[in-house]
Parts: C-alpha cells; structure tokens; sequence
C-alpha cells in the first residue's frame, strides 16, 4: 500500500515501488556506486542490478507521514566508502522529497560488496 495523499483537487496515492524507482534512479548517479544489489540474501552479493530493476535493491517504510528507505548498493574499488554513503544518502533523500513531497526520515545505506571499476 502506498501513501495517500488528500489536496483540495482531488487524492493523490504514490506506491512503495515508485519511490523505489526514485531513490535507486538517483542514487545510481552518484559517483563511486558501481550498481545496486538485491535485498535478497538468496541472489547472492556478486550480482547487480540491471538499470530496470533498480528498486529491487531498495527498500521504503512509512511510517506516520515520513518515509525510511534502506538502499543495497555496490562501491567501486578505491572510492572512500564513507563519502559515496554519504553522497548517495544526501541525493536520495533531495530527491524524492522534490518529487514527491514526502519527507524522509532516513536513509540507510548498506555496502554489499566492491568492484573494481572497468
């Protein structure tokens, strides 16, 4: 179920699976991510993501009227992981809080691997 939202126009609902596509669209153009990862353990960590299934690797929470979205993301080998984390959190929650108007309350981002860049 997606959140609802009520204007004088009428009623507007975003999905779960929209902001997904949202956050993992701007979080791949962040420098130093190689890719998203599955958030399943199953698919294994060496796999990523094809540019179609970007919200695969990312998962949204509401909560009240605020959003927590948990990313699965690969780095490129030689980038400073603290700095990408912080760039992609940084441009995720800009992001969808322009499109969408939601707040975000967090944004979590979990490295699952690291590849070199080719």
């Amino acid at each position: 179920m997606g959140k609802l939202m009520e204007t004088k126009l009428g009623k507007i609902e975003i999905s779960e699976e929209v902001i997904a596509t949202i956050a993992g669209a701007a979080a791949i153009e962040c420098y130093g991510l190689v890719g998203m990862a599955s958030r399943k353990i199953s698919d294994g960590v060496s796999g990523l993501l094809k540019r179609e299934n970007l919200s695969k690797g990312v998962v949204v929470t509401f909560t009240d009227d605020m959003l927590i979205i948990d990313l699965n993301i690969i780095v490129g080998y030689g980038t400073k992981i603290s700095e990408v984390a912080a760039n992609v959190m940084d441009r995720v929650r800009y992001t969808v809080e322009t499109m969408t108007g939601l707040k975000v309350a967090e944004v979590n981002v979990n490295v699952q691997g690291v590849r070199f860049l080719e």
